[in-house]
């Protein structure tokens, strides 16, 4: 599915365009759709852990947000070796809004989400047998 990205993704200011293709239940892939060595690993949160944040006002009006949206959360996850110390960035969740596919990044306050780090290692999820 492809999407505008109507707010700057961190780092990557000339990505204006993505597509997201799910790779399993938990995992995504987003693509630059004009620069495809712009990709990023994402994440359901909620696959994982308890995740709730207010969407600020600003990003809500940008993404035309209202109650009837259809809303998609991820978070970017950073890819290491071995596999188990790739880590996720909670603090700046991906926002997407179904209806009018769009998407921007959010970035949350530290201090107003203290359970939610910039790299939390994925190995910390592991569910047990």
């Amino acid at each position: 599915m492809h999407y505008k990205v109507v707010s700057e993704i961190l780092g990557f200011k000339e990505t204006s365009d993505v597509k997201i293709e799910e790779i399993d239940d938990i995992f995504s892939k987003m693509v630059d759709v004009n620069n495809e060595n712009i990709s990023f690993i994402l994440v359901k949160p909620y696959m994982l852990r308890e995740y709730e944040f207010e969407i600020p006002q600003d990003v809500k009006q940008t993404l035309q947000i209202d109650d009837k949206s259809k809303l998609s959360v991820y978070n970017i996850l950073l890819i290491q070796k071995p596999l188990e110390k790739s880590t996720i960035n909670f603090l700046a969740p991906i926002v997407v809004n179904e209806e009018n596919k769009t998407l921007a990044q959010v970035v949350l306050e530290p201090k107003q989400h203290p359970d939610f780090g910039m790299a939390e290692r994925i190995e910390s999820f592991k569910q047990e047998a």
